[in-house]
């Protein structure tokens, strides 16, 4: 079965769930109609399916490889990339100002996972550079912008992010890339970077690198870090590219997946940059880039967990193997049923918290209000580390309904697990997603988790006549939450982070039985979402009570382990 981008979800979600309505009625983004934005999910869909699906197996057969200091990419993906370009679907959240569309950032969320979905290799392309055009948009020059954000928006030029060396990877801080002032308003910039995905591409004019350096005055550590615009071709005085930058990609990453995505060691010496915002300010603009950022990573995530679902799915009601209890082939296996089912699910629920999220991003967008700001901010995290569990788990279940042809890799099926594994990493490693929700999210004594946690039950007290049978175990686990979330708040900060990882676990799971009780009560009990939403919340939700044990046990049975009990 081939790919399928899930326009019809996202119709739903948005329509349903998220009250994408909220976000449309403002002023803001009054422009994005039912009807438009029904064309936008279609025709990205549809691209999604014909255009980018068919690339996937390619790049991971045929990686790019870098040939005498030229990065080739893999077959069909320069006419990917060019589809992806002059659909204008790297601008969709840009400000029309410099030629973007200023749609929601709820709309450029769905349309990157079902591009991601059809091809994740090349979807990480288009990513890197919304990352860049929104960190331009905040904090660059009048004169940077002019310059750099048609170019991007219109995909001329791609763009990077340069964070990582080989000593400084989650404490950035640790960099020790330098930036000395040429005294015309440039900057040399030197030193090394790795893990820069889509570090070069043989399609795109231009390839525009924010670099992460220190300039001689910068203080140690991440208050002493500034931004760098540092191109691969230098504009000329037309802004076309001109002469080549002092700056090289000295070596491709042999990775576990997304072969297809060109992961590049950068070399800068004495690379002509600009300065983007304030001198020491780099953390601030990289920040802001990286939030969205990190709701896009796990999009990645559930876009996969989508298609590694698709994949098994084709292949059960294909195989026959034994005698079911329904059906000839294994998809009537009440153990199959159960994995396929549970993995529908967990996608449905990891997809309606990223999408709550983005549009809780686009309220605070339109309106300003603390109170978007502080939801958007506190979903982020869970968005970001559930999407890629979510991806992750699904995949090896996916593998595990192939059987013995799951690990054979002409099937297929190891490719999803391959790919996705590393969005559990990249962006702020899910550990650090769930320290930074019990901590930094928690600042405010819980507030912002309190409010969503009375939502749900507020809303889950409105569906007890019509779905008893799902409000109530979901009103008891916020319950839980909200017991697990007030004990949280008063402990130290070790002991918040030893429970860190179960406590956002626990959150999403909440989360998820809320979002596909929103779905039972507007479908129906007795319909297809119904009646997921009933394995949801009978199968999956009741982890909620483990998982709240777990945020309780602390630090102290850790750290009573020595390093000589762990070698033993």
């Amino acid at each position: 079965m081939p790919y399928r981008a899930p326009n019809a979800d996202y119709q739903f979600l948005l329509n349903h769930i998220v009250d994408f309505v909220d976000v449309t009625a403002t002023e803001r983004f009054s422009e994005a109609t039912p009807d438009m934005v029904s064309a936008i999910l279609d025709e990205a869909a549809k691209m999604s399916n014909e255009v980018l699906a068919p690339l996937n197996r390619q790049g991971d057969l045929h990686p790019a490889k870098l040939e005498n200091g030229v990065v080739r990419t893999s077959p069909g993906f320069a006419d990917g990339y060019k589809a992806i370009a002059d659909g204008g679907w790297i601008g969709m959240a840009a400000s029309p100002e410099y030629g973007g569309m200023g749609l929601p950032f709820s709309l450029q969320n769905a349309v990157n996972e079902m591009m991601g979905g059809a091809c994740l290799s090349l979807q990480l392309n288009p990513l890197m550079t919304q990352g860049q055009i929104e960190a331009l948009e905040h904090h660059a020059s009048d004169a940077l912008k002019e310059l750099y954000l048609p170019k991007l928006i219109s995909g001329e030029w791609c763009g990077t992010m340069n964070l990582t060396e080989p000593q400084a990877g989650s404490d950035v801080g640790a960099l020790n890339s330098k930036a000395v002032d040429n005294g015309d308003g440039t900057y040399a910039i030197s030193g090394q970077k790795i893990y820069i995905s889509w570090g070069d591409n043989d399609f795109s004019e231009n390839v525009c690198h924010l670099v992460l350096a220190r300039l001689p005055d910068g203080v140690p550590g991440t208050k002493g870090i500034s931004l760098f615009m540092v191109p691969k071709l230098i504009p000329d005085e037309n802004g076309k590219p001109g002469v080549a930058n002092s700056l090289k990609v000295v070596s491709l990453e042999h990775k576990m997946g997304l072969h297809g995505s060109p992961t590049a060691v950068m070399q800068y010496d004495g690379a002509t940059g600009w300065l983007v915002g304030k001198p020491h300010g780099g953390m601030a603009a990289m920040f802001t880039m990286m939030n969205n950022a990190r709701v896009g990573v796990g999009g990645q995530g559930i876009a996969v967990a989508e298609a590694a679902y698709q994949h098994a799915l084709a292949y059960a009601q294909e195989r026959k193997q034994g005698k079911a209890a329904e059906g000839e082939t294994i998809l009537g296996h009440a153990d199959v049923r159960r994995m396929l089912a549970q993995m529908k699910a967990d996608v449905f629920a990891a997809r309606a918290i990223a999408a709550a999220c983005a549009a809780a991003i686009d309220m605070q967008t339109a309106t300003g209000k603390d109170e978007w700001a502080a939801r958007a901010a506190l979903l982020t995290p869970i968005a970001k580390a559930f999407g890629t569990d979510t991806g992750i788990e699904v995949s090896q279940q996916g593998i595990q309904v192939h059987g013995g042809m799951g690990f054979i890799e002409e099937t297929g099926a190891a490719q999803f697990l391959r790919d996705v594994r590393v969005t559990a990493i990249y962006e702020g490693t899910n550990g650090i997603q769930a320290m930074d929700l019990v901590a930094r999210k928690m600042m405010d004594g819980g507030e912002a988790a309190y409010a969503l946690i009375d939502e749900i039950e507020a809303y889950a007290e409105r569906c007890k006549e019509k779905v008893p049978a799902l409000a109530g175990p979901v009103f008891t686990a916020a319950e839980t939450l909200r017991e697990t979330t007030e004990w949280l708040v008063e402990q130290d900060m070790n002991d918040r982070f030893a429970g860190a990882v179960p406590y956002l676990r626990l959150f999403a799971r909440v989360l998820g039985g809320y979002y596909h009780l929103c779905a039972a009560n507007a479908a129906g009990l007795d319909s297809a979402r119904g009646r997921l939403a009933t394995v949801y919340v009978q199968r999956l939700l009741p982890e909620h009570g483990g998982l709240a044990d777990h945020v309780r046990q602390g630090a102290d049975d850790l750290y009573a382990l020595s390093e000589e009990d762990l070698v033993a």
